[in-house]
């Protein structure tokens, strides 16, 4: 049976949004960023936990102003991450009951993932051990130097932009994230399991689930959620 948690990594500073409140925090539409991404699966009963890293000095805040203000859902915890994605994901992990068997990690800043996007990687995560979402990429991608001068043009059919969330089983992310040094460079959970050797099934994203960075993407966003009302 699948008991499943979640991850949503918040504690980035968020340095290119040009605003002194952090960007999960940002009103987006109705409420804050943060809020939009718990809302993705807190409503669904195959997942049993939520767990929201933050950093410690925003505990209170996030507590105060998303969870108890937008959730009344006692499966939803708050907890301290690390300097990098990778301790504050791993800080999650560790804190799940033991019956948790299955992981999703979502990226704080990524609120308007579709909800059958979250459907299909729990589908997929039963059959597979690593799952991960992503987009074909629409330009041509070119390798270049360091001095900025093309060394080849890649084939954009074996391309994938990856997007979170990405799904794996309990055993083979705590694995990962235990096993493989932490001085690894990696920017996603994925890239862990990848270097253990394991496989990692891709199925597609949504071109609308969307990574809030700069200001421009707050304004996107606020777009895809209105066309959502109409």
């Amino acid at each position: 049976m699948m008991s499943i948690g979640v991850v949503i990594p918040a504690a980035g500073q968020g340095s290119r949004m040009n605003s002194q409140t952090n960007k999960q925090y940002l009103g987006l539409a109705d409420r804050p960023v943060l809020a939009h991404t718990i809302a993705l699966f807190s409503d669904n009963p195959q997942i049993k936990e939520i767990i929201v890293v933050v950093r410690q000095e925003e505990i209170k805040y996030c507590r105060e102003k998303v969870i108890n203000k937008y959730f009344n859902n006692k499966k939803i915890r708050i907890i301290a991450g690390g300097e990098t994605r990778r301790e504050s994901v791993f800080a999650g992990l560790r804190v799940f009951s033991p019956a948790i068997n299955y992981v999703i990690i979502h990226d704080g800043a990524r609120p308007i993932l579709p909800v059958s996007v979250v459907e299909r990687v729990i589908l997929t995560v039963k059959e597979n051990d690593a799952v991960s979402v992503g987009v074909k990429p629409k330009n041509t991608i070119k390798r270049v130097d360091g001095k900025g001068y093309v060394l080849e043009t890649l084939d954009r059919g074996e391309l994938v932009s990856i997007q979170t969330p990405q799904a794996f089983s309990r055993e083979l992310i705590m694995k990962a994230h235990q096993e493989v040094a932490s001085d690894l460079k990696v920017t996603d959970d994925a890239a862990l399991v990848e270097f253990l050797g394991y496989q990692v099934k891709i199925i597609s994203g949504s071109e609308e689930n969307i990574k809030i960075t700069t200001p421009e993407d707050m304004f996107i966003a606020e777009s895809i959620l209105e066309n959502r009302r109409r």
